[in-house]
């Protein structure tokens, strides 16, 4: 009777959602993304020069405050597809998350408008530069919060949206147009970045704060409005249930059973598995976690139907499988952290505001736009792998990707530590310039030494990441089922929540060594005289010692490295 009346709920959605969604959804929803990341990725380039002229912060202070607003961003994209997937719902999810945004960018906005939501500047008074006070840095990071929340919410949830509009699998083309979507999808995302690092970058330079922070907050509106304007034409589906949800119960259960002498549980039949599965028995390493799907006492811990009476106590095979392959990824996951923290500093754009980047002699790069030649890099490189290389390496690898994950993951790490090290040099070459000029005392300074100098460094970063993100998201990826196959890229987000704080915690301590007892901290405003060459060293020794970690723990999880997960492997097959 149960299975009938939810037959029958199955078949008016369906009819109820068969003139909703489809192909003419997708112009919203794409456009909405775009426009929310050409807005927010706007903003990050130049943010320190803003947070250190207006606001009269210390370089470090204001790359610590970035890294902690990145982390937070990061780590509610977790956060935000959780509620979605529980309470929420992904429109809701969509919505909230734009609307969030475009506050906190209006609010960005009004402190570029209103002289007393930020410091007066320097030389008014004098005492020389006031403080911030505490309003005023309590709205900024009001705004910065709202941003951080709309991110959380909309990035994670806005792509599953779109797929959503698009399930139908009585297509016999799903697969091949969702696919097409995602592709479609990725194009417009990877346009906006580039339109973010350059075109934004450059109307912040050469228009003002005013205007620079004003066409975000116009992008937001136009976000806002067309995906809302959309509304009546999407497919809502109804919150179901977050995998993570799942993962807690498993690890509250086992802790509740930890009275349970799992050696002597040998017998199939006591654990509780679901219907239809392939998965006998729950694996043998990580044991103590298998108590979660021992059934102590079928009458207590299951209802007449078979289903669990209660999910916190008792768990399915599968459920324990799954914690399990998340604890197996997170020691290979952990060595791509230092990578991303030497990626994500934010100083070298004090460097490049001291070097001459004239293209023509009309025509100057903005220093916050370099990040582009990453971006170009990172495009180059995959092309050239997927279209030349990976031919080439598959007749002598025999893997049919060319290089398998890890040994690309590898590879990211050896060239993250020439990247660092080659950053210290052309610092260490630099400063000597700045000072033998007479520049010691003029951070401001602009040397006879070409922009060219950083370019070997940023290519290298992004043939780096190309490497790193491409590796470790297929490495996960094949450790998973395909029904968890987004897991990977929500592990790949959390890394950069990770790596984030761990860069503010590095920048922290290194500034408050190096600046004790009344010395010039490594990371001071004015990098000429401070050392930022020594913190590049610093990073590329860290770097190094990741990359004997790598190899420590590809030695002792080499087993899980010949591909997709046996259990999962043999059960959808």
């Amino acid at each position: 009777m149960g299975n009938k009346s939810e037959q029958e709920e199955l078949l008016l959605n369906h009819s109820k959602n068969s003139r909703k969604g489809g192909l003419i959804t997708m112009p919203f929803i794409i456009v909405n993304e775009s426009c929310e990341k050409l807005a927010s990725y706007g903003l990050l380039p130049n943010m320190i020069i803003y947070l250190t002229t207006f606001y009269h912060m210390e370089a470090a202070s204001a790359s610590v405050l970035l890294a902690l607003w990145t982390a937070l961003s990061n780590g509610l994209g977790l956060f935000g597809a959780f509620l979605s997937d529980s309470y929420l719902g992904r429109f809701r999810a969509v919505a909230i998350g734009t609307i969030s945004s475009l506050i906190g960018m209006c609010i960005l906005w009004l402190t570029t408008i209103i002289p007393q939501l930020r410091p007066l500047p320097c030389g008014q008074h004098q005492h020389g530069c006031d403080g911030t006070t505490a309003v005023q840095l309590a709205i900024l990071l009001c705004s910065f919060g709202l941003i951080s929340i709309g991110t959380g919410f909309n990035r994670p949830c806005s792509i599953a949206f779109g797929a959503d509009q698009l399930e139908n699998k009585e297509n016999p083309d799903n697969e091949r147009l969702i696919d097409s979507y995602f592709n479609w999808y990725y194009a417009s995302v990877g346009v906006s970045l580039v339109l973010a690092v350059t075109v934004i970058v450059y109307i912040q330079d050469h228009f003002g704060w005013r205007i620079g922070f004003a066409v975000p907050a116009l992008l937001m509106i136009i976000s806002v409005s067309i995906f809302l304007i959309g509304s009546p034409l999407y497919i809502k589906a109804k919150a179901r249930g977050s995998l993570f949800t799942g993962l807690f119960q498993v690890a509250v259960a086992a802790s509740r059973k930890r009275h349970i002498n799992v050696q002597l549980n040998n017998n199939d039949d006591c654990y509780y598995r679901e219907p239809e599965s392939n998965h006998l028995e729950p694996s043998a390493d990580f044991r103590c976690l298998n108590r979660a799907c021992i059934i102590e006492d079928p009458h207590m811990e299951l209802k007449p139907d078979g289903k669990v009476s209660d999910p916190w106590n008792l768990c399915s095979v599968e459920q324990v499988e799954l914690l399990k392959c998340f604890l197996r990824v997170l020691p290979m996951w952990s060595t791509c952290l230092i990578l991303l923290v030497a990626i994500g500093q934010t100083f070298s754009i004090f460097q490049m505001m001291t070097m001459d980047r004239h293209v023509f002699s009309l025509f100057e790069i903005p220093a916050g736009s370099f990040g582009i030649i990453t971006l170009i890099a990172w495009t180059i490189w995959v092309a050239l792998y997927d279209r030349i290389l990976v031919p080439l390496l598959s007749r002598y690898t025999g893997h049919p990707t060319g290089l398998s994950p890890v040994s690309r993951m590898g590879i990211s790490l050896i060239l993250g530590c020439m990247a660092t090290a080659l950053q210290a040099i052309t610092e260490t070459i630099r400063r000597n310039k700045a000072i033998k000029a007479g520049f010691e005392d003029d951070p401001n300074a602009v040397l006879n030494m070409s922009w060219m100098w950083l370019v070997p460094q940023f290519a290298l970063y992004g043939v780096a990441e190309a490497f790193n993100v491409v590796g470790q998201i297929e490495f996960i990826y094949s450790l998973f089922p395909k029904s968890m196959s987004s897991f990977a890229s929500a592990m790949y987000t959390f890394g950069l929540a990770i790596a984030s704080l761990i860069s503010s915690f590095l920048v922290s301590m290194v500034d408050n060594v190096t600046s004790a007892g009344g010395n010039t901290s490594w990371l001071a405003s004015n990098i000429n005289r401070g050392h930022l060459d020594y913190f590049y060293w610093l990073l590329t020794f860290l770097s190094f010692i990741n990359l004997l970690y790598f190899m420590v723990v590809y030695r002792f999880t080499e087993h899980h490295h010949d591909g997709r997960n046996s259990l999962y492997h043999e059960a959808e097959e």
